[in-house]
């Protein structure tokens, strides 16, 4: 009996496994946001990304394709919000890699819905906004 754990995903060697098709992604980016809200509620808190080798899939993925854009950089912030929003519209801004699974669908403005047509990353930051844990407004300052 399935128990909804994903695992099946994650190893099928011929995609012939998809997840569900509802709000089963919306729910997790919200919790995945108020677990984050818990661990720094209260807390001085730092946030380092490094936007580099993006890939298709999740990290956790036994197989993985080619990076869907360039390296991007690193990005740095008091607010965890902020910084995860600069990072996805700095790789939105990137053009893609011709050799990676999302090439077919690189006129779509959102490198990660193409990647994921079915699952929409925006829920996770704009649930975090509304229960207080930053804001998705950011100011992008180039350091070279």
């Amino acid at each position: 009996k399935c128990v909804g754990c994903g695992r099946c995903i994650g190893v099928c060697p011929k995609d012939a496994v998809e997840a569900a098709q509802d709000e089963t992604f919306e729910n997790l980016n919200g919790k995945i946001a108020e677990y984050a809200k818990a661990v720094v509620d209260g807390r001085p808190n730092f946030h380092i990304n490094i936007v580099n080798q993006v890939s298709p899939n999740c990290d956790c993925h036994a197989e993985n394709d080619a990076a869907i854009v360039p390296d991007v950089g690193m990005f740095a912030s008091f607010d965890p919000v902020a910084i995860d929003v600069a990072c996805a519209d700095a790789v939105n801004r990137q053009p893609v890699n011709p050799m990676s699974l999302i090439a077919e669908r690189a006129g779509m403005p959102d490198r990660f819905i193409a990647a994921h047509p079915t699952t929409d990353w925006r829920t996770g930051p704009a649930h975090a906004e509304e229960i207080g844990l930053g804001t998705r407004d950011y100011e992008l300052i180039t350091v070279k």
